[in-house]
């Protein structure tokens, strides 16, 4: 299973997001490092914690691509790490996307939170390598968020069937109701798609608790996690990341 840490990216710092009420988010207080510093936090989850696949969200850019002046910092500053990093920039369109490839990016998220057309969904599959691309089914209290009317009208399950049938082969379900809550994740939702879907490759995150919850999604065949506040509070610590790296 993959540990995949989140730096959430607000005005230049790293912000503890919490049920997704951007507006109040506040610098991330953490364990492993003194600052909110991005390139601190990335430092610390790649020599600490051993961890360096790293997702980064700039928030700015899902909320209003217009606003972000997070671009050298991922592009020229965060490529010098080496650091795989998945990037959800609010990325919505195929010049977008083979922009950040072509900058050395990992692989790049496209959310349902931002699309503004359910013909998005179908065409980027065709346009570009599928593993490179991550699909964020973005949902809250369990109903798909977008800005496409079609898309937030249909059920997570019918929607992981299209994006299937387009040629989609990793996906990631998020709550953002459940980020940062330490609830745990939907996992009633995780063993649908696990069941239903057995080809696509599953990451999860919004909420995760505790170590024994990893266990058990992994258990379930989720292939990743999206973890940060747990990392950020010690909850799971290098202890932890080593005996899950024998088990899992």
């Amino acid at each position: 299973m993959r540990l995949i840490p989140v730096i959430d990216l607000q005005n230049n710092r790293v912000v503890h997001a919490v049920k997704g009420d951007r507006r109040n988010y506040k610098p991330v207080k953490s364990v492993l490092c003194s600052t909110s510093d991005p390139l601190e936090i990335a430092r610390a989850f790649r020599d600490r914690l051993g961890l360096d696949e790293i997702y980064i969200a700039d928030l700015d850019a899902i909320q209003d691509s217009s606003r972000s002046n997070h671009r050298n910092l991922i592009e020229n500053q965060f490529s010098r790490e080496n650091i795989d990093i998945i990037l959800d920039a609010g990325i919505a369109d195929i010049q977008k996307i083979s922009e950040w490839l072509d900058a050395g990016i990992h692989k790049i998220v496209i959310g349902s939170e931002t699309l503004n057309t359910l013909d998005t969904v179908k065409e980027i599959p065709a346009l570009v390598d599928p593993n490179r691309m991550i699909f964020s089914l973005d949902c809250r209290d369990g109903r798909v968020l977008s800005r496409s009317p079609d898309l937030s009208k249909l059920s997570p399950l019918k929607i992981l069937k299209i994006l299937q049938s387009s040629g989609w082969r990793e996906i990631i379900l998020l709550d953002l109701a459940r980020v940062g809550s330490g609830y745990g994740i939907n996992r009633a939702l995780a063993v649908d798609v696990r069941t239903n879907f057995p080809y696509l490759t599953l990451l999860v995150g919004g909420g995760i608790a505790c170590l024994e919850e990893i266990k058990e999604l992994n258990s379930l065949g989720v292939s990743g996690i999206l973890i940060a506040t747990v990392l950020h509070h010690g909850i799971i610590g290098p202890q932890h990341i080593s005996e899950l790296n024998q088990k899992l």
